[in-house]
């Protein structure tokens, strides 16, 4: 089988690419290796920034339905301290900005925005290879194959597409996320609830912290940070909730009570996320035929900028394959040279926020110091 363009990966930056080329009428497919639209949860809160996020969908077209979304009131940001005293309260002003919404919710919005059949659930994939010219193969986990004439990776940290590109593998920070989420929180855990306040909480100190955000329905929904071995998780039982929760939550003692509900009563089994990045002002030498976006071109640390990003790739790849329809490699070379400029001050920048918030010895005032000069 063959198709002009091949997107592997139905994330939010694969599928803003598709939307982008199907408004200029050029032929896409995207495989992914998930089986449906709905196999798993698609993480939580993502709030769409006004440089990045929000100009990538509305090159989509897709403002009006964004805004359709947005969970009003959620932007507002608190810092505590571990005994649960508020150092700076942010609320949400209603300017929207970086207004919030669910990433299910948004995946969903982009998958209704294309023709039926542009997804083609699971298909995963086993290996891709250069035929020449400029032409690529990628065989599925099933034996399948298909050639494209431009092969796009958003295929994220552990993109199967980057080795054609660079021999860049992800490398572990030194930090890692514990996830929990605890379900109608106003109800079972109000001081939890009171604690995280309307959006976002920061509670740290030096090598460790809790950040939380109150989703849709009241869910609270934690990132608990451990600056930890990779070993050091080896150790813990994630599958048995009671003792994993136990475990993490010996690291946070002296916390408020209020704060440890985050991982102690949290509703299923906590879920390890250790954090790797590829190295900063990761670029590659022009390959014909074949590029990334999103992660699978610049993993970098969480700090709010990463799928905003991986969204104004596939719009910035999408525009520039559109303005050179007779010249692939043209449009190609255009988006690249954006593309490691952009990223390598993205990287830099959440480098810096993600140091004050998992990696500061002063935590949290390195982070109160960052929010009360901006808020000055």
């Amino acid at each position: 089988m063959n198709t002009p363009v091949t997107i592997v990966g139905a994330g939010l930056g694969g599928l803003v690419l598709a939307r982008v080329l199907h408004l200029h009428g050029i032929p896409v497919t995207v495989y992914e290796a998930e089986p449906s639209p709905t196999a798993r949860a698609q993480g939580g809160m993502l709030d769409i920034h006004d440089d990045s996020g929000q100009p990538a969908l509305e090159a989509a077209g897709l403002t009006e339905e964004f805004r359709a979304i947005v969970l009003a009131g959620h932007e507002g940001t608190r810092v505590l301290d571990r005994a649960g005293t508020v150092l700076f309260d942010e609320p949400d002003h209603g300017v929207g900005i970086r207004p919030e919404v669910m990433r299910g919710r948004l995946r969903q919005v982009l998958l209704n925005a294309l023709p039926p059949g542009t997804v083609r659930w699971g298909h995963k994939v086993g290996s891709v290879r250069a035929l020449g010219g400029g032409r690529h193969e990628v065989t599925f986990a099933d034996g399948t194959t298909v050639t494209t004439e431009l092969l796009v990776g958003a295929d994220g940290a552990w993109s199967r597409v980057r080795p054609l590109l660079s021999d860049a593998k992800p490398a572990y920070v030194g930090t890692t996320f514990v996830e929990t989420f605890l379900h109608d929180g106003d109800a079972r855990h109000p001081a939890t609830a009171e604690a995280v306040g309307g959006g976002s909480l920061h509670a740290l100190a030096p090598g460790r912290g809790i950040q939380a955000h109150r989703e849709a329905g009241g869910t609270l929904h934690a990132y608990i940070a451990l600056n930890k071995p990779l070993d050091w998780f080896d150790g813990i039982d994630f599958a048995d909730a009671e003792a994993a929760a136990a475990r993490i939550a010996a690291e946070f003692d002296d916390f408020a009570p209020e704060l440890r509900a985050l991982i102690t009563e949290g509703d299923g089994a906590p879920i390890r996320r250790p954090i790797h990045t590829l190295p900063a002002g990761h670029r590659w030498a022009r390959v014909p035929g074949v590029t990334l976006l999103g992660d699978a071109a610049h993993l970098m640390v969480p700090s709010g900028d990463g799928a905003n990003l991986a969204m104004l790739d596939g719009a910035e790849l999408g525009r520039a394959l559109a303005a050179h329809p007779d010249d692939v490699e043209a449009a190609l070379a255009a988006y690249e040279r954006d593309l490691f400029a952009r990223s390598a001050e993205a990287a830099a920048e959440g480098a810096d926020v993600f140091r004050l918030v998992c990696r500061d010895d002063d935590a949290p005032h390195g982070l109160l110091a960052m929010f009360t000069g901006a808020a000055a």
